[in-house]
């Protein structure tokens, strides 16, 4: 059951409501205030997760008896309570659309009481894996045509989190993961090469190597900078000749200059006529490290990169939010300072080029000439509508950032110093918002 995965202040208006009979539908927008320092678009991703959520969203009897015996919950809101679930309609940006601040990347419509109470668990959802699908896709703009493999698994923020992470960076573009359960879950390809424990396990790293091409014949990768890289390098390649293998392999740089490192590689495994072999590198990498490898022409095919993407190292959450828009008939907005909103179930408008800007309209109104709506109704009655296979959804979250990123105009893909294009508010929109807004009597 998740009843409790939520913030006690929602469980307590949700009982408010209830008692109150409040149960007119109302939605809530989520979206972003303003992207982190250095991001020029985001990816969207989480919403299948968000939509398992909302369709498992109940309270046991455990968790009742909690709310009774030490929150102080009384047996009306209990018993209201008990019967809860989630039966309402989301909109929602497709995975692996990019978005910008200020567009809805999801809305719910349902009783009041039950939008309140899906708040903190679909905000963090949503916030999360957008948040490393971000910081993946920076990475894939770096590293041009290597290959980008997902190394967070060990440091990300707890082990579900590692999963999000494999599943965010495949939508972003990467080809593997080291999480194998998250390889099983979203069909990936897990990778792996071997750690520096292994190579001291053995009395040297011919033996280690020598051991472990024989377990795994298979495009093996040494690493190869456990004591002097070099002469590393050069027992993978006296291994490789001895065993005859003739089939793909590599080697992992780990440390030190990895520019320098790769072409001295390079250089060695040419001059041992091991052209077809690969050079992989690792350790503490993220898109500005990638970026100046690739600069300096490093002959380097593939990159694993874990923590600062697993974590998003430099921009690590979002300024996310999740507002009523709309209670029954009413629309609804803020007006606080630097965090006012936009009233009504909105839509987003986006044109053939990324250069013209989205606009942030009203659900029902008409496309501006020549833009498709961005946000389509994943779930209605508490149902998703396309429950789709995760491995399948991962492969189609993965088609829309391919389309996307191609569309997006050049100086919101720079890593440094980005402009995102223009989002405008339609006319419709910005007449209702006044007209909200005067009740108040502020415009």
């Amino acid at each position: 059951m998740t009843g409790l995965r939520t913030d006690l202040y929602e469980l307590r208006m949700a009982a408010s409501y209830l008692r109150r009979d409040m149960t007119e539908h109302a939605t809530f927008s989520l979206f972003v205030r303003r992207l982190p320092h250095g991001r020029g678009f985001l990816v969207a991703a989480g919403l299948a997760e968000a939509l398992a959520f909302l369709e498992s969203f109940a309270f046991d009897d455990a968790e009742l008896g909690y709310l009774r015996d030490l929150v102080g919950f009384d047996e009306p809101a209990l018993t209201a309570l008990a019967g809860l679930r989630f039966t309402g309609d989301v909109w929602a940006v497709p995975e692996g659309r990019v978005v910008f601040a200020d567009e809805p990347l999801l809305e719910v419509t349902a009783p009041i009481a039950e939008a309140q109470l899906v708040e903190t668990g679909v905000l963090n959802l949503i916030t999360f894996h957008t948040t490393v699908a971000t910081k993946a896709a920076r990475c894939r703009l770096a590293a041009g045509g290597a290959q980008l493999v997902d190394f967070a698994f060990r440091r990300t923020h707890g082990i579900e989190a590692g999963a999000g992470v494999a599943r965010a960076s495949a939508i972003a573009g990467f080809a593997a993961t080291s999480d194998v359960e998250a390889a099983m879950r979203y069909g990936l390809t897990p990778s792996g090469t071997m750690a520096h424990s292994y190579v001291e396990a053995f009395p040297d790293e011919r033996a280690a190597f020598r051991a472990f091409a024989a377990d795994f014949p298979t495009n093996p990768i040494f690493l190869v900078d456990t004591y002097d890289t070099p002469a590393g390098v050069r027992a993978a390649v006296d291994v490789v000749t001895e065993l005859g293998l003739t089939g793909p392999f590599g080697v992992r740089l780990d440390s030190g200059d990895l520019g320098a490192l790769a072409r001295e590689t390079r250089a060695i495994l040419d001059g041992a006529g091991l052209r077809q072999a690969t050079i992989f590198a690792s350790g503490s990498l993220d898109e500005t490290v990638i970026a100046g490898l690739v600069a300096q022409d490093a002959p380097i095919d593939g990159y694993g990169v874990g923590t600062k993407m697993g974590v998003s190292y430099d921009a690590p959450s979002l300024d996310s939010a999740y507002k009523l828009v709309a209670y029954g008939e009413r629309p609804v907005l803020k007006l606080s300072p630097g965090k006012a909103t936009l009233p009504a179930a909105k839509q987003v408008f986006r044109a053939p080029t990324g250069a013209a800007g989205d606009v942030v309209g009203l659900r029902d109104e008409p496309p501006p000439g020549g833009r498709e709506p961005l946000l389509v109704q994943v779930m209605r009655g508490g149902r998703r509508l396309d429950p789709a296979d995760p491995a399948e959804a991962v492969r189609a979250a993965r088609g829309r950032f391919d389309a996307d990123l191609a569309w997006l105009p050049e100086p919101a893909t720079r890593l440094a110093d980005p402009a995102p294009p223009a989002v405008t508010v339609s006319p419709a929109l910005a007449t209702l918002h006044e007209r909200v807004a005067a009740r108040f009597g502020r415009r």
